[in-house]
């Protein structure tokens, strides 16, 4: 029972840097396609830009979406590479 216990606790121990990881990816994403959004489907809605997304060999476009902001005053920060350490890092879009 203490060795069950004491390996659950390691594995919760590692839980935040799985968390953390990233993937550095040595080709910069090809250039953004430009999108022509329809009107959004209710009052509102924003739209949220596509973007590239790395497959584990190549690039491939994930279409953008409206969305509506989770509160008043809410604005899209989008997805975006990061250039670090001679690769690129993929950083999440987000509500701010």
């Amino acid at each position: 029972m203490k060795k069950i216990a004491l390996a659950v606790l390691f594995a919760l121990t590692l839980l935040p840097a799985v968390a953390l990881a990233q993937v550095s990816i040595r080709i910069g994403p090809p250039p953004v396609v430009v999108e022509r959004p329809g009107p959004p489907p209710e009052r509102g809605f924003v739209w949220i830009n596509g973007y590239q997304r790395w497959d584990g060999g190549r690039y491939v476009w994930v279409p953008g979406h409206y969305e509506r902001p989770p509160h008043p005053g809410a604005h899209w920060v989008a997805h975006r590479y990061v250039h670090r350490h001679g690769g690129y890092v993929f950083v999440e879009g987000h509500w701010r």
